[in-house]
């Protein structure tokens, strides 16, 4: 009798804790898809419903459940306003970004739940069969990009690598990381500061993509997101809008 009672316990708390996980991925869904596709409409609405909790589900969503979440948690929550000055920034920064020759800009959300910039390029920082050396387009992309993360040191910078599935699984995930770390090298010679990188790393085939070619996946994407002295500032100038 007191197993049974104890088993109908757990069960109803877990089933407690799936609605509530339910409820709060309802509203994340209705938050971003209400409103202005720009990054301040978007930061505005993250940015009230973000905290340490809701971040990390935001941040499950944006990795599909497997790999690395972009940014790292800063262990607050972030206000309507400050979500969307920071959501402005990033506006500037996509915009920016997007006038680099081959640079495929996308918005994506952090693991903060603020908005954060994604750039490939689709016919640079792509790789030979086994191969991690940046060619003369990837190094041209990469000079221009690097201007201008050198013109503000508020974002911080992720880079994952990239592989094809042929091979063993170890290979490809040296090879993988390879690749992140040759970019950042290159960035970093262009003067981009080393304080700015957070996270190198070589996915190996973990996220392979099956829509793309073998050769659409050697590849690697970098990530522009708030930092703390980001956040700091923003948070000053939304209180003085109030």
């Amino acid at each position: 009798m007191l197993t049974f009672v104890a088993e109908t316990i757990t069960n109803f708390i877990i089933m407690k804790r799936i609605k509530l996980l339910s409820i709060l991925l309802s509203v994340l869904l209705v938050v971003s898809s209400c409103g202005t596709t720009s990054n301040t409409g978007k930061g505005a609405g993250i940015g009230a419903a973000a905290g340490a909790g809701l971040g990390a589900i935001v941040g499950a969503i944006v990795g599909h459940g497997k790999g690395a979440v972009i940014g790292a948690a800063i262990g607050t929550a972030v206000g309507a306003g400050t979500g969307a000055v920071i959501g402005k920034k990033m506006d500037k920064k996509a915009a920016e970004a997007a006038k680099i020759k081959n640079a495929q800009v996308e918005t994506v959300t952090d693991k903060n739940g603020l908005e954060a910039v994604k750039v490939t390029f689709d016919s640079g920082i792509l790789f030979a069969f086994n191969k991690s050396d940046l060619n003369a387009v990837s190094q041209n992309s990469l000079t221009q990009f690097a201007k201008l993360l050198t013109q503000d040191q508020d974002v911080d910078i992720d880079i994952y690598g990239y592989t094809d599935k042929v091979g063993t699984e170890e290979a490809n995930l040296k090879v993988s990381t390879d690749r992140a770390n040759s970019v950042r090298n290159y960035l970093s010679m262009k003067g981009v500061a080393l304080s700015q990188f957070k996270s190198i790393q070589g996915l190996g085939y973990s996220q392979y993509d099956e829509t793309k070619t073998a050769a659409q996946n050697r590849k690697v994407e970098i990530y522009m997101y708030a930092n703390q002295n980001m956040i700091n500032k923003a948070n000053k100038e939304a209180a003085g809008n109030n």
